[in-house]
Protein backbone atom coordinates (compact mmCIF):
# COMPACT_ATOMS: atom_id res chain seq x y z
CA UNK A 1 0.00 0.00 0.00
CA UNK A 2 1.40 3.07 -1.07
CA UNK A 3 1.94 5.97 1.59
CA UNK A 4 2.35 8.81 -0.95
CA UNK A 5 -0.05 9.87 -2.49
CA UNK A 6 0.36 12.30 -5.80
CA UNK A 7 0.05 15.81 -4.69
CA UNK A 8 -3.39 16.95 -7.05
CA UNK A 9 -4.39 13.61 -6.91
CA UNK A 10 -8.33 13.08 -6.08
CA UNK A 11 -7.98 11.72 -3.09
CA UNK A 12 -9.89 8.04 -2.55
CA UNK A 13 -11.24 5.57 0.20
CA UNK A 14 -8.10 3.49 0.68
CA UNK A 15 -7.55 0.29 2.92
CA UNK A 16 -6.06 1.03 6.57
CA UNK A 17 -5.63 -2.12 7.51
CA UNK A 18 -2.34 -3.51 6.73
CA UNK A 19 -0.43 -5.44 9.36
CA UNK A 20 -3.67 -5.19 11.66
CA UNK A 21 -5.40 -8.83 10.90
CA UNK A 22 -7.61 -9.24 14.03
CA UNK A 23 -9.62 -5.82 12.18
CA UNK A 24 -11.70 -6.06 9.29
CA UNK A 25 -13.00 -3.03 7.23
CA UNK A 26 -16.80 -3.36 8.35
CA UNK A 27 -14.68 -2.40 11.96
CA UNK A 28 -13.09 -0.02 11.09
CA UNK A 29 -15.41 2.02 8.91
CA UNK A 30 -18.93 1.20 10.17
CA UNK A 31 -21.92 1.97 7.43
CA UNK A 32 -23.40 5.45 7.70
CA UNK A 33 -19.92 6.92 7.94
CA UNK A 34 -19.66 10.11 7.13
CA UNK A 35 -15.18 9.47 6.76
CA UNK A 36 -16.95 7.20 4.11
CA UNK A 37 -18.21 9.48 2.19
CA UNK A 38 -16.55 11.32 -1.60
CA UNK A 39 -13.75 13.56 -0.86
CA UNK A 40 -14.75 17.66 -0.86
CA UNK A 41 -12.84 20.69 -2.63
CA UNK A 42 -11.66 21.19 0.94
CA UNK A 43 -10.62 18.36 1.84
CA UNK A 44 -8.57 17.59 -1.54
CA UNK A 45 -6.94 21.47 -0.54
CA UNK A 46 -6.38 20.46 3.13
CA UNK A 47 -4.30 17.12 1.79
CA UNK A 48 -2.31 19.10 -0.50
CA UNK A 49 -1.34 21.60 2.14
CA UNK A 50 0.23 18.75 4.30
CA UNK A 51 1.50 17.03 2.01
CA UNK A 52 3.48 20.04 1.44
CA UNK A 53 4.22 19.98 5.02
CA UNK A 54 5.30 16.60 5.00
CA UNK A 55 7.70 17.51 2.72
CA UNK A 56 9.60 20.05 4.92
CA UNK A 57 13.19 18.54 6.48
CA UNK A 58 12.73 16.00 9.20
CA UNK A 59 13.17 13.03 10.36
CA UNK A 60 12.74 11.12 7.12
CA UNK A 61 11.70 7.86 9.19
CA UNK A 62 8.89 10.62 10.41
CA UNK A 63 7.79 11.06 6.40
CA UNK A 64 5.78 7.87 5.87
CA UNK A 65 3.07 8.83 8.41
CA UNK A 66 3.14 12.52 7.88
CA UNK A 67 1.58 11.78 4.53
CA UNK A 68 -0.70 9.17 5.69
CA UNK A 69 -1.82 11.86 8.51
CA UNK A 70 -2.14 14.41 5.09
CA UNK A 71 -4.38 11.87 3.41
CA UNK A 72 -6.54 10.71 6.56
CA UNK A 73 -7.00 14.68 7.50
CA UNK A 74 -8.12 15.36 3.51
CA UNK A 75 -10.55 12.34 3.90
CA UNK A 76 -11.69 13.34 6.92
CA UNK A 77 -13.48 16.55 5.79
CA UNK A 78 -17.16 17.13 5.05
CA UNK A 79 -19.63 20.01 3.51
CA UNK A 80 -21.33 22.28 6.44
CA UNK A 81 -24.42 20.88 8.51
CA UNK A 82 -26.42 22.01 10.24
CA UNK A 83 -25.29 24.48 12.39
CA UNK A 84 -21.51 24.04 11.19
CA UNK A 85 -21.93 26.63 8.42
CA UNK A 86 -18.35 26.02 7.18
CA UNK A 87 -16.98 22.53 6.15
CA UNK A 88 -15.96 20.83 8.91
CA UNK A 89 -13.26 17.92 9.39
CA UNK A 90 -14.45 15.00 12.15
CA UNK A 91 -11.80 12.80 14.60
CA UNK A 92 -10.50 10.02 11.57
CA UNK A 93 -12.43 7.09 10.60
CA UNK A 94 -11.00 4.66 13.43
CA UNK A 95 -13.52 6.08 15.98
CA UNK A 96 -17.73 5.52 15.81
CA UNK A 97 -16.65 5.51 11.82
CA UNK A 98 -15.69 9.53 12.23
CA UNK A 99 -19.18 9.87 12.97
CA UNK A 100 -18.29 12.26 16.51
CA UNK A 101 -17.17 16.12 16.54
CA UNK A 102 -16.08 18.45 19.03
CA UNK A 103 -13.97 17.43 22.40
CA UNK A 104 -10.58 18.16 22.80
CA UNK A 105 -9.68 16.34 20.22
CA UNK A 106 -10.52 18.90 17.14
CA UNK A 107 -8.22 21.03 18.90
CA UNK A 108 -5.39 18.96 18.13
CA UNK A 109 -6.69 19.04 14.82
CA UNK A 110 -6.46 22.37 14.56
CA UNK A 111 -3.07 22.79 16.10
CA UNK A 112 -1.80 20.43 13.31
CA UNK A 113 -3.20 22.25 10.21
CA UNK A 114 -2.94 25.51 10.95
CA UNK A 115 0.51 26.14 9.35
CA UNK A 116 -0.74 24.51 6.49
CA UNK A 117 -4.12 25.78 5.92
CA UNK A 118 -4.91 28.47 8.42
CA UNK A 119 -8.20 29.26 7.05
CA UNK A 120 -9.72 25.56 6.96
CA UNK A 121 -7.99 26.01 11.25
CA UNK A 122 -10.44 29.29 11.95
CA UNK A 123 -13.35 27.85 10.49
CA UNK A 124 -13.36 24.84 12.58
CA UNK A 125 -13.09 27.08 15.53
CA UNK A 126 -16.19 29.10 14.03
CA UNK A 127 -18.02 26.27 13.65
CA UNK A 128 -17.93 24.80 17.47
CA UNK A 129 -18.77 28.35 18.85
CA UNK A 130 -21.77 28.36 16.50
CA UNK A 131 -22.97 25.57 18.84
CA UNK A 132 -22.59 27.57 22.23
CA UNK A 133 -25.77 27.44 24.45
CA UNK A 134 -26.37 30.65 25.84
CA UNK A 135 -25.27 29.66 28.76
CA UNK A 136 -22.10 29.72 28.11
CA UNK A 137 -21.26 26.14 27.34
CA UNK A 138 -19.93 25.12 24.65
CA UNK A 139 -20.43 21.33 23.24
CA UNK A 140 -17.93 19.05 24.34
CA UNK A 141 -19.18 16.34 21.68
CA UNK A 142 -21.62 16.60 18.85
CA UNK A 143 -23.07 14.06 16.95
CA UNK A 144 -25.69 13.93 14.29
CA UNK A 145 -29.03 12.10 14.39
CA UNK A 146 -30.89 10.39 11.48
CA UNK A 147 -32.07 13.96 10.44
CA UNK A 148 -28.80 14.81 10.09
CA UNK A 149 -29.33 17.56 12.90
CA UNK A 150 -26.47 18.37 16.08
CA UNK A 151 -27.11 16.66 19.29
CA UNK A 152 -24.99 16.75 22.24
CA UNK A 153 -25.27 17.00 26.52
CA UNK A 154 -26.36 20.28 27.32
CA UNK A 155 -25.01 19.83 30.69
CA UNK A 156 -22.02 18.44 30.34
CA UNK A 157 -18.55 20.50 28.95
CA UNK A 158 -15.63 19.38 28.55
CA UNK A 159 -11.66 20.81 29.11
CA UNK A 160 -11.85 24.33 26.95
CA UNK A 161 -8.35 23.77 25.25
CA UNK A 162 -9.54 25.31 22.23
CA UNK A 163 -8.08 28.64 22.96
CA UNK A 164 -4.69 27.74 22.55
CA UNK A 165 -5.80 26.61 19.05
CA UNK A 166 -7.78 29.94 18.38
CA UNK A 167 -4.39 31.75 19.28
CA UNK A 168 -2.56 29.97 17.04
CA UNK A 169 -4.60 30.87 14.35
CA UNK A 170 -4.66 34.51 14.40
CA UNK A 171 -2.85 36.06 11.80
CA UNK A 172 -0.52 38.86 11.60
CA UNK A 173 -1.45 41.24 11.54
CA UNK A 174 -3.87 41.30 14.30
CA UNK A 175 -7.31 39.73 12.87
CA UNK A 176 -9.29 41.43 15.41
CA UNK A 177 -12.38 40.30 14.40
CA UNK A 178 -11.91 36.87 14.36
CA UNK A 179 -10.17 37.82 17.96
CA UNK A 180 -13.58 39.42 18.93
CA UNK A 181 -15.89 36.51 18.38
CA UNK A 182 -13.02 34.32 20.00
CA UNK A 183 -13.55 36.35 23.71
CA UNK A 184 -17.13 36.80 23.38
CA UNK A 185 -17.62 33.41 23.49
CA UNK A 186 -14.14 32.39 26.26
CA UNK A 187 -16.35 35.37 28.21
CA UNK A 188 -19.87 33.32 28.28
CA UNK A 189 -17.51 30.15 28.91
CA UNK A 190 -15.82 31.43 31.61
CA UNK A 191 -19.44 32.59 33.34
CA UNK A 192 -20.14 28.67 32.74
CA UNK A 193 -17.59 27.39 34.35
CA UNK A 194 -18.05 29.72 37.58
CA UNK A 195 -21.29 29.08 37.79
CA UNK A 196 -21.48 25.22 36.98
CA UNK A 197 -17.84 24.22 37.98
CA UNK A 198 -16.43 26.50 40.89
CA UNK A 199 -15.34 24.66 44.06
CA UNK A 200 -16.35 25.89 47.73
CA UNK A 201 -12.76 25.16 48.53
CA UNK A 202 -11.45 26.98 45.86
CA UNK A 203 -10.44 26.23 42.21
CA UNK A 204 -12.50 24.07 39.47
CA UNK A 205 -13.58 20.25 39.01
CA UNK A 206 -14.80 18.43 36.42
CA UNK A 207 -18.22 16.14 37.17
CA UNK A 208 -15.97 13.30 36.73
CA UNK A 209 -14.96 13.76 40.91
CA UNK A 210 -18.71 13.09 41.69
CA UNK A 211 -19.91 10.64 38.69
CA UNK A 212 -18.99 8.44 36.33
CA UNK A 213 -19.66 11.69 33.16
CA UNK A 214 -15.87 11.47 31.66
CA UNK A 215 -16.34 15.39 31.35
CA UNK A 216 -12.37 15.67 32.56
CA UNK A 217 -11.71 13.53 29.10
CA UNK A 218 -9.68 11.02 30.92
CA UNK A 219 -11.93 8.22 31.17
CA UNK A 220 -11.38 5.81 33.77
CA UNK A 221 -8.78 7.31 35.09
CA UNK A 222 -6.83 6.30 38.29
CA UNK A 223 -8.15 9.68 40.09
CA UNK A 224 -11.22 8.65 39.83
CA UNK A 225 -10.98 4.97 41.98
CA UNK A 226 -11.66 6.97 45.38
CA UNK A 227 -12.87 10.31 44.65
CA UNK A 228 -13.82 12.86 47.78
CA UNK A 229 -17.00 12.83 49.32
CA UNK A 230 -17.88 16.11 47.02
CA UNK A 231 -17.31 18.53 44.18
CA UNK A 232 -13.20 19.51 44.79
CA UNK A 233 -10.57 21.15 43.24
CA UNK A 234 -9.46 18.97 40.09
CA UNK A 235 -5.58 20.29 39.06
CA UNK A 236 -6.74 20.15 35.04
CA UNK A 237 -9.94 21.43 35.59
CA UNK A 238 -8.23 24.64 37.60
CA UNK A 239 -5.35 24.48 35.70
CA UNK A 240 -7.63 25.09 32.39
CA UNK A 241 -9.82 27.89 34.09
CA UNK A 242 -6.41 29.82 34.77
CA UNK A 243 -5.91 29.56 31.26
CA UNK A 244 -9.12 30.84 30.32
CA UNK A 245 -8.45 33.97 32.75
CA UNK A 246 -4.64 34.48 30.85
CA UNK A 247 -6.20 34.22 27.42
CA UNK A 248 -9.15 36.72 28.45
CA UNK A 249 -6.51 39.26 30.38
CA UNK A 250 -4.31 38.86 26.77
CA UNK A 251 -7.20 38.79 23.82
CA UNK A 252 -8.72 41.96 26.11
CA UNK A 253 -5.74 43.68 26.03
CA UNK A 254 -4.68 42.98 22.14
CA UNK A 255 -8.34 44.45 21.68
CA UNK A 256 -7.83 47.90 24.13
CA UNK A 257 -10.44 46.22 26.56
CA UNK A 258 -10.42 46.20 30.21
CA UNK A 259 -8.17 43.22 31.38
CA UNK A 260 -7.63 44.12 35.04
CA UNK A 261 -10.57 41.47 36.32
CA UNK A 262 -9.05 38.63 34.57
CA UNK A 263 -5.85 38.99 35.37
CA UNK A 264 -6.71 39.82 38.96
CA UNK A 265 -8.63 36.22 38.72
CA UNK A 266 -5.72 34.55 37.11
CA UNK A 267 -3.05 35.65 39.50
CA UNK A 268 -5.55 34.40 42.13
CA UNK A 269 -6.23 30.91 40.79
CA UNK A 270 -2.37 30.80 40.30
CA UNK A 271 -1.93 31.51 44.13
CA UNK A 272 -4.00 28.28 44.49
CA UNK A 273 -2.59 26.25 42.39
CA UNK A 274 1.09 26.76 43.14
CA UNK A 275 -0.39 26.17 47.04
CA UNK A 276 -3.02 23.96 47.24
CA UNK A 277 -2.26 21.66 44.18
CA UNK A 278 1.51 21.23 45.15
CA UNK A 279 3.62 18.40 47.29
CA UNK A 280 6.96 20.03 47.72
CA UNK A 281 8.23 16.47 49.09
CA UNK A 282 7.74 14.89 46.24
CA UNK A 283 7.86 17.95 43.92
CA UNK A 284 4.34 17.26 41.60
CA UNK A 285 0.93 18.78 41.42
CA UNK A 286 -2.09 16.47 42.48
CA UNK A 287 -5.78 17.14 43.24
CA UNK A 288 -6.38 19.44 46.19
CA UNK A 289 -8.03 16.31 47.77
CA UNK A 290 -5.44 14.36 48.35
CA UNK A 291 -2.34 16.69 47.74
CA UNK A 292 -2.00 16.66 51.61
CA UNK A 293 -2.23 12.81 51.70
CA UNK A 294 -0.11 11.12 50.50
CA UNK A 295 -1.76 7.55 50.91
CA UNK A 296 -4.03 8.81 48.08
CA UNK A 297 -1.69 10.34 45.89
CA UNK A 298 -0.71 8.61 42.76
CA UNK A 299 1.25 10.24 39.80
CA UNK A 300 -0.70 10.66 36.52
CA UNK A 301 0.02 13.39 33.54
CA UNK A 302 -2.72 15.43 34.86
CA UNK A 303 -0.27 17.04 37.25
CA UNK A 304 1.90 18.58 34.59
CA UNK A 305 -1.35 20.90 33.48
CA UNK A 306 -0.06 23.91 36.21
CA UNK A 307 2.98 23.55 33.69
CA UNK A 308 1.42 23.47 30.63
CA UNK A 309 -0.56 26.70 31.07
CA UNK A 310 2.08 28.43 32.78
CA UNK A 311 0.47 28.56 36.80
CA UNK A 312 3.63 26.87 37.99
CA UNK A 313 6.47 28.84 39.38
CA UNK A 314 9.63 28.36 37.91
CA UNK A 315 10.97 26.55 40.66
CA UNK A 316 7.97 23.65 40.16
CA UNK A 317 8.73 23.69 36.82
CA UNK A 318 11.96 22.52 36.81
CA UNK A 319 10.88 19.77 39.48
CA UNK A 320 7.58 18.87 37.57
CA UNK A 321 10.18 18.58 34.27
CA UNK A 322 13.47 17.19 35.64
CA UNK A 323 12.09 15.00 38.71
CA UNK A 324 9.22 13.21 36.20
CA UNK A 325 8.48 14.40 32.94
CA UNK A 326 12.04 13.28 31.74
CA UNK A 327 12.05 10.48 34.37
CA UNK A 328 12.59 6.99 32.83
CA UNK A 329 11.07 5.22 35.61
CA UNK A 330 7.98 7.48 35.46
CA UNK A 331 6.60 9.40 32.61
CA UNK A 332 9.83 9.01 30.16
CA UNK A 333 8.78 5.58 28.78
CA UNK A 334 10.01 4.48 25.02
CA UNK A 335 7.24 6.20 23.63
CA UNK A 336 6.51 9.47 25.95
CA UNK A 337 4.47 10.15 28.46
CA UNK A 338 3.25 7.48 29.98
CA UNK A 339 -0.44 8.70 31.53
CA UNK A 340 0.63 7.04 35.10
CA UNK A 341 4.29 7.04 35.76
CA UNK A 342 6.07 3.98 34.71
CA UNK A 343 6.83 3.32 39.18
CA UNK A 344 3.08 3.84 39.95
CA UNK A 345 1.43 1.11 41.10
CA UNK A 346 -1.41 1.58 39.20
CA UNK A 347 0.34 1.68 36.10
CA UNK A 348 -1.42 -0.95 33.52
CA UNK A 349 -1.63 -1.17 30.02
CA UNK A 350 -5.30 0.30 29.51
CA UNK A 351 -6.80 3.56 28.24
CA UNK A 352 -5.52 6.54 30.76
CA UNK A 353 -4.00 4.26 33.02
CA UNK A 354 -0.64 4.16 31.37
CA UNK A 355 -0.29 3.88 27.71
CA UNK A 356 1.35 6.80 26.18
CA UNK A 357 -1.23 9.48 24.13
CA UNK A 358 0.68 11.86 21.64
CA UNK A 359 -1.61 14.91 22.28
CA UNK A 360 -0.68 14.67 25.81
CA UNK A 361 3.08 14.51 25.37
CA UNK A 362 2.77 17.37 22.57
CA UNK A 363 1.02 19.38 25.44
CA UNK A 364 3.84 18.40 27.98
CA UNK A 365 6.39 19.25 25.54
CA UNK A 366 4.45 23.00 25.34
CA UNK A 367 4.81 23.30 28.69
CA UNK A 368 8.25 22.65 29.01
CA UNK A 369 9.72 24.60 26.10
CA UNK A 370 7.14 27.70 27.90
CA UNK A 371 9.68 27.52 30.92
CA UNK A 372 12.48 27.97 28.75
CA UNK A 373 13.33 24.25 28.91
CA UNK A 374 13.42 23.59 24.54
CA UNK A 375 15.81 20.80 25.62
CA UNK A 376 13.48 18.75 27.46
CA UNK A 377 10.38 19.38 24.56
CA UNK A 378 12.81 18.07 21.66
CA UNK A 379 14.06 15.28 23.78
CA UNK A 380 9.67 14.39 24.50
CA UNK A 381 8.94 15.50 20.61
CA UNK A 382 11.80 13.06 19.22
CA UNK A 383 10.87 10.03 21.38
CA UNK A 384 7.61 9.94 20.99
CA UNK A 385 7.78 10.69 17.39
CA UNK A 386 10.19 8.21 16.84
CA UNK A 387 8.09 5.31 18.54
CA UNK A 388 5.22 6.33 16.41
CA UNK A 389 6.99 5.98 13.10
CA UNK A 390 8.10 2.56 14.53
CA UNK A 391 4.89 1.28 15.09
CA UNK A 392 3.44 3.02 11.87
CA UNK A 393 6.23 1.05 9.98
CA UNK A 394 5.25 -2.09 11.84
CA UNK A 395 1.14 -1.68 11.58
CA UNK A 396 0.69 0.63 8.92
CA UNK A 397 -2.05 3.21 10.80
CA UNK A 398 -1.92 5.59 13.45
CA UNK A 399 -3.66 4.52 16.99
CA UNK A 400 -5.57 5.99 19.46
CA UNK A 401 -2.92 5.84 22.20
CA UNK A 402 0.36 3.93 21.97
CA UNK A 403 1.68 1.03 24.42
CA UNK A 404 4.40 3.46 26.55
CA UNK A 405 6.78 0.42 26.43
CA UNK A 406 6.30 -0.27 22.55
CA UNK A 407 4.88 -3.94 22.91
CA UNK A 408 1.99 -5.14 20.69
CA UNK A 409 -0.64 -2.53 20.34
CA UNK A 410 -3.61 -5.03 20.08
CA UNK A 411 -2.65 -6.20 23.70
CA UNK A 412 -3.50 -2.97 25.02
CA UNK A 413 -6.83 -2.72 26.66
CA UNK A 414 -10.02 0.52 26.26
CA UNK A 415 -12.82 0.17 28.81
CA UNK A 416 -14.23 -2.87 30.63
CA UNK A 417 -16.91 -2.75 28.12
CA UNK A 418 -17.13 -1.98 23.98
CA UNK A 419 -13.87 -2.02 21.90
CA UNK A 420 -10.90 -3.80 23.30
CA UNK A 421 -8.14 -2.19 22.02
CA UNK A 422 -7.00 1.45 20.30
CA UNK A 423 -8.66 2.68 17.51
CA UNK A 424 -6.98 3.32 14.46
CA UNK A 425 -6.90 6.05 12.00
CA UNK A 426 -7.55 8.15 14.82
CA UNK A 427 -6.53 11.84 13.58
CA UNK A 428 -7.79 13.75 17.36
CA UNK A 429 -5.09 12.30 19.28
CA UNK A 430 -2.10 13.03 17.09
CA UNK A 431 -0.99 15.52 16.13
CA UNK A 432 2.21 14.64 14.23
CA UNK A 433 2.72 18.01 12.04
CA UNK A 434 2.09 20.28 15.21
CA UNK A 435 4.70 18.10 16.92
CA UNK A 436 7.31 18.40 14.25
CA UNK A 437 6.86 21.62 14.04
CA UNK A 438 7.77 22.37 17.74
CA UNK A 439 10.32 20.16 17.39
CA UNK A 440 12.30 22.13 14.77
CA UNK A 441 11.21 24.98 17.40
CA UNK A 442 12.74 23.60 19.92
CA UNK A 443 16.43 22.79 18.35
CA UNK A 444 15.42 19.44 16.66
CA UNK A 445 17.83 19.28 13.40
CA UNK A 446 16.70 16.98 10.66
CA UNK A 447 18.93 13.45 10.49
Amino acid sequence: MSHSPRPGAPLRRRCFLRGLGVLTVGQLLPAGSFAAGPPTPEGTALRDALLKEAAKPSNPAWKPMLLYLAELHGQSVHPPLDYFKFPFEDIGPGYQGGKIFGHIDLTHERLDTVRALPEHARNQIRNELAGQQADGLIPGVVSFDAARKAAFKPDKGFPPIWVVSAEACLAAPLDKVFLAECLEALRKQIGWFEVKRAASNGGFYYLDVVQKTWESGMDEGIRYDERPPGPAASVDATAHVYMLYDHAARWSRALGKPEAMWADKAAKLQRFITAQCWDDQTGFFYDSWVARRPELRHLAFEGMWPVVVGAATPAQAKRVIDEHLLNPKEFFTAHPIATVARSDPKFERRMWRGPAWNCMTYWAARGCARYGRADAARQLLEKALDATATEFQRSGTVWEFYDAELGDQKTLARKPKGRKIPCVDYLGHNPLFAMVDLWRASGGVAR
